[in-house]
């Protein structure tokens, strides 16, 4: 599923809103992914009800508070320990061991990137502890641990965590590493001490450099291709020789082969690689001949020249043929004798390829002279290839030449092996596609294939960074939701005490209690009410009031509950004669409240008709 971006209108509207956080705030998303922002921002615009853009950026200049969970919200902080265990154990097994061999003694630097809420950093401080001990941890492990977001390191200051955040620590390190508080669990003081925390911008601020493991896990894929570049560069310089970067489970390197090493693929583990020095092939091409100190040298020399792989053969200022070596005359069957005779009595002089206007050319401007690939035919039958270098050579008031041939003829039949490749590869490509289409035929086609093929991977490479984005915010959200949940159960159980409340107090009262809503329904009919005339509360509740065939006359009630409903104050009793359940006659005294609302509002009356003592029976 490719992510989708912004139309044009949206676009400018968004980047309407990123300019301002810019120059309000002094933050720059210049290299964030334009569909993460989108989605992101949205989500909290539809959060605080603003329909557009441009309404956002007013809400923002009139609610700076806003800016805050404007951040938290772009800013996803999903994290735990030792998150993605299979990673921390190629950590432990492969990275820890070869950088504690390279660093018996000194400090050890350990840099968390996008830490969040500190978790990382402290699963590195504890796989530290473990490798080490807790002494030598506190003496020489240092770990920086930086974040954009301030509400998320004041967080990781506390070292307090509870709850959903403790469920992927180990037991045993929690026992070891972990002191409980009424709070939770804090992490040990003595070790804690040698996280630094701190605010840092990876695209703005500078790099900390000299790090031996540089955790940067799922904080490229948040950033567009060319600032992942950027980025890498970055790390690359703030690793040590051999130190080594991890980073998320769908974050990779492709185009930055130069900057590190793969050690463990599948879990993201790089090791940088340091460019080799240039001294040793400068001093290799070096030019300069050192002098005769006496003849014992020059014969070392002459027979160097003798015996070298290549053939040569040496010229004076008036082209004279001085010296060949045995590969050239075992190449052009010149025999010994031969030295003195000018070089154009030679056949090498113009065949397999003209060398004269060569020879005059490397004097006349004293450089060397290449004549690449010349093809010749052996005297057994077989195809060679040689590159030609005429190098003048300055002796005394003469400028004489040297004629040197390279066999390059493995080389060549290697090109030549390519090519064929090459074709076969052609015809192959020519029968799985269309006879219309047209093929690539030379290696430059090849090599756009190829190209195509990186682009299509960094297409999905973004895609997994994409989802795994979404993955990021769904975990935020369901951790929003459990935060919900829980609230609304608490609420319940309040509500439930409440009602529970409310009915033992109904239950309770010696007088008939009915609760009518502004349309004069039967809300609430309490026991009493019940046993006085003789009605269920299923029976009566959702029922007109002045309906009800009850032994009081309820018609007498409606003027005080209308009078209750418009707000007037409460009125006088109502004395009314009744029958009961049982058929006796009772007077009885009724009295009609105002039932308030949450905000204060007339939400219904309250009618409390009491049995008055029959003064018979007293």
């Amino acid at each position: 599923m490719a992510s989708e971006e912004p139309d044009e209108q949206d676009a400018a509207g968004l980047e309407l809103v990123l300019d301002h956080l810019r120059d309000t705030r002094a933050f720059d998303f210049t290299g964030y992914k334009r569909a993460t922002l989108d989605r992101r921002i949205r989500k909290r615009m539809s959060e605080m009800g603003v329909a557009t853009f441009e309404g956002y950026v007013d809400f923002l200049e009139v609610h700076p508070e806003e800016f805050e969970p404007l951040f938290n919200t772009i800013l996803i902080n999903v994290t735990s320990f030792f998150r993605d265990v299979e990673a921390w154990d190629a950590v432990r097994t492969t990275a820890l061991p070869e950088l504690l061999a390279h660093k018996p003694v000194g400090p050890i630097r350990i840099w968390s990137a996008g830490c969040s809420t500190g978790q990382e950093a402290y699963s590195a401080l504890m796989l530290l502890a473990e490798e080490l001990g807790t002494e030598e941890t506190r003496e020489r492990v240092k770990v920086y641990a930086t974040d954009v977001d301030e509400e998320a390191l004041a967080q990781a200051r506390q070292a307090t965590y509870s709850g959903r955040e403790l469920e992927s620590l180990p037991a045993d390190l929690a026992e070891r590493y972990f002191e409980p508080t009424p709070d939770g669990l804090v992490f040990a003081g003595d070790l804690r001490r040698a996280v630094i925390f701190g605010r840092h911008d990876l695209l703005q601020d500078a790099p900390i450099g000299r790090v031996d493991l540089l955790l940067c896990r799922n904080t490229l894929m948040y950033f567009n291709s060319e600032a992942q570049s950027h980025l890498v560069q970055r790390l690359h310089y703030s690793l040590a020789e051999g130190g080594y970067l991890l980073l998320g489970k769908v974050e990779m390197l492709l185009g930055h082969t130069g900057f590190f090493e793969p050690v463990e693929v599948r879990h993201r583990l790089f090791r940088k690689l340091v460019p080799s020095s240039l001294r040793g092939r400068l001093l290799g091409i070096s030019g300069a001949q050192p002098p005769r100190p006496d003849a014992g040298l020059g014969l070392v020399v002459d027979a160097a020249f003798e015996q070298r792989a290549d053939a040569e053969l040496l010229l004076d200022g008036g082209d004279v043929l001085i010296g060949v070596n045995a590969r050239a005359r075992e190449l052009f069957g010149i025999s010994a004798d031969a030295i003195g005779r000018p070089f154009q009595d030679f056949e090498v002089s113009y065949r397999p390829v003209e060398l004269r206007s060569a020879i005059d050319e490397a004097r006349a401007e004293r450089r060397t002279v290449r004549i690449p690939e010349v093809g010749r035919w052996s005297p057994t039958g077989d195809r060679t290839y040689h590159d030609v270098a005429v190098s003048p050579l300055e002796a005394g008031d003469a400028l004489g030449v040297a004629i040197t041939f390279v066999d390059v003829t493995h080389h060549r039949d290697l090109q030549e092996e390519l090519a064929n490749t090459h074709r076969e590869l052609e015809v192959a490509y020519e029968e799985l596609q269309s006879a219309n289409e047209e093929l690539e035929t030379t290696n430059e086609e090849l090599q756009s294939t190829i190209e195509e093929l990186e682009t299509t991977n960094e297409e999905l490479q973004s895609t997994n960074e994409e989802l795994e984005t979404m993955n990021e915010e769904l975990s935020s959200t369901n951790e929003e939701l459990h935060a919900i949940n829980d609230e609304l159960r608490d609420r319940t159980s309040e509500l439930d005490q409440v009602n529970a409340y409310l009915e033992s107090v109904l239950t309770s009262l010696d007088a008939s209690v009915i609760v009518v809503d502004s349309e004069l329904r039967v809300r609430v009919w309490n026991g009493r009410s019940a046993d006085m005339w003789g009605l269920r509360a299923d029976e009566t509740e959702g029922r007109p009031v002045l309906s009800l065939d009850i032994g009081f006359p309820v018609e007498s009630l409606r003027e005080p509950i209308l009078a209750a409903l418009a707000g007037d104050p409460i009125g006088d009793p109502v004395l009314a004669t009744g029958r009961n359940r049982r058929g006796q006659s009772v007077e009885c005294l009724a009295r009609v409240n105002r039932l308030s609302g949450a905000r204060g509002q007339t939400d219904g009356a309250i009618v409390i008709i009491e049995e008055l003592p029959n003064e018979d029976t007293e």
